[in-house]
């Protein structure tokens, strides 16, 4: 719907029935930004394909599972919505430089930062424009994880990692 308030309520609702069970991290929600029709994973996961407002969903959405006690992990960062592979079978690539990378992709995760998100997970992709043209996924990115999420952006919670047993991360080599 695009609305703040429904996507905090959601998150209310989400985190209170993890609470009742006795859980208390949630791994949503998706902060990607859907911007390549030919995504084979983020598809509905995502708020959709403005930067503004999947920054807005994702903070509301957070909020909301966060206010009842269960944190939540934003993901999929640096952002896997404007990829056409899946990270389960290879090694996804965002081409675009930093300003573009800024403007989109880092967005909704910035959002969900200042907004106070306790876990940030982290995507199989490589960003050629942060580590260069043989760069590896961004989970194993120093520049990324520590330059980049914690230095630039300021994020001081738990950085998680999305399935290493996913072929984007080369296995037995």
């Amino acid at each position: 719907t695009g609305s703040t308030d429904l996507a905090r309520r959601a998150g209310e609702v989400l985190g209170r029935e993890l609470a009742a069970m006795g859980i208390n991290v949630n791994y949503a929600p998706c902060a990607d930004v859907n911007m390549n029709p030919q995504n084979p994973v983020v598809g509905i996961r995502s708020f959709g394909e403005d930067p503004q407002a999947v920054a807005r969903l994702t903070a509301a959405m957070m909020q909301g599972i966060q206010s009842q006690g269960v944190a939540a992990t934003a993901k999929h960062f640096p952002g896997h919505g404007d990829t056409s592979n899946d990270s389960h079978y290879g090694l996804p690539t965002l081409p675009h430089q930093l300003e573009r990378l800024e403007k989109v992709e880092f967005l909704p995760f910035q959002a969900a930062i200042a907004a106070g998100i306790k876990l940030i997970m982290t995507a199989h992709i490589s960003l050629p424009a942060l580590d260069g043209p043989n760069a590896p996924p961004a989970t194993l990115s120093q520049n990324i994880l520590q330059n980049l999420l914690r230095r630039q952006l300021g994020f001081e919670g738990v950085i998680i990692t999305d399935a290493m047993d996913m072929r984007a991360i080369k296995q037995g080599e």
